[in-house]
């Protein structure tokens, strides 16, 4: 596995990452490692065989990440202003969870490194959202009173 890893790696990086997306956009929930696995028919685990590397699933989640950054500036063009507080939320828990890891200088911390820059953005358009008043109907409707 470890031999030959480098010619799927990226594959795999981008599959778990069009896997989240999708998860995402159904349920606006992490998808897991293990269901990722499930839906691409190989092992979680590493001794079953062909298995979902920990490090490529982390790579496809902080591209999700990326994504999710686009998709909060594309949904106020759009009109959908609650969006970016959702994905905002989303987005500050799946940094909070990377940051419990110790990660070491490589690929994967420079991928964590590029996080920071998409959570900023985030907080940019929310913060441009409650400047105009545009994020009232969205905090409204969280309370439960209109």
């Amino acid at each position: 596995f470890n031999r030959f890893h480098e010619h799927w790696r990226f594959v795999l990086q981008r599959l778990v990452f069009l896997a989240a997306f999708v998860v995402y956009l159904e349920s606006e929930t992490l998808v897991t490692r293990e269901t990722v696995a499930e839906i691409l028919g190989i092992e979680a685990d590493r001794e079953r065989g062909f298995h979902l590397d920990i490090e490529d699933y982390l790579s496809g989640v902080l591209t999700l990440a990326s994504e999710l950054a686009r998709l909060a500036v594309n949904s106020v063009t759009a009109g959908d202003y609650s969006r970016p507080l959702r994905i905002s939320t989303f987005i500050n828990e799946l940094d909070s969870g990377f940051r419990l890891l110790n990660l070491k200088n490589d690929s994967l911390r420079k991928r964590y490194d590029g996080l920071k820059y998409d959570v900023k953005k985030i907080e940019e358009v929310v913060y441009d959202l409650s400047i105009r008043g545009l994020n009232k109907e969205a905090t409204v409707g969280v309370g439960g009173e209109k």
